[in-house]
């Protein structure tokens, strides 16, 4: 009797963990384990570096480590905006003729709005006026890119200049 009692475990105290061999995998938790006291998974082994010097990436640098200060572009009023357009050689004759026309179009649609006495906005006006400018831009950018970034900058300036019927009058 004495001998079944030392084969049967106590309930309450749970058998102490088996030793793996250092050669055989880990063993999987026996029932007597308590879930608590569960092993950890077993740790992978590292992954093998690839022998191709191309394969193995450098760590990447923070592409802008330390903060630069950028040169803002001064913003440009109607006028200084006319000469810019006008002297640069980024674009054609025949495209600033064109250009010319589309801008004193867009300025008679205000002007239209100014006269007529509409206390409504000219939130209708901006899309035409988003549409120039990004053309603009568009002819601009790899000829001309101080002129482009320049535009682009004062591009709110403009168009609060355009919808003040005061400051419109002052300018136009």
């Amino acid at each position: 009797m004495a001998l079944a009692a030392a084969q049967q475990p106590d309930a309450g105290v749970a058998a102490p963990p088996e030793a793996p061999a250092p050669d055989a995998a880990p063993a999987p938790p026996s029932k007597s384990q308590s879930a608590d006291k569960a092993a950890p998974p077993p740790a992978k082994a590292p992954a093998r570096a690839s022998a191709s010097p191309a394969a193995i990436e450098p760590p990447r640098k923070n592409e802008d480590p330390s903060p630069v200060v950028k040169k803002l572009e001064p913003s440009l009023d109607v006028a200084a905006l006319k000469a810019r357009l006008r002297d640069t050689n980024a674009i054609g004759v025949f495209t600033k003729l064109a250009l010319k026309n589309q801008v004193d179009d867009l300025l008679k649609q205000f002007r239209a709005h100014y006269l007529s006495g509409q206390k409504t906005s000219v939130a209708a006006l901006r899309p035409p006026y988003d549409m120039l400018v990004l053309k603009v831009l568009a002819l601009l950018q790899d000829s001309d890119p101080s002129l482009a970034r320049t535009i682009a900058g004062s591009r709110e300036a403009i168009w609060g200049i355009l919808a003040d019927p005061e400051k419109f009058n002052s300018v136009v």
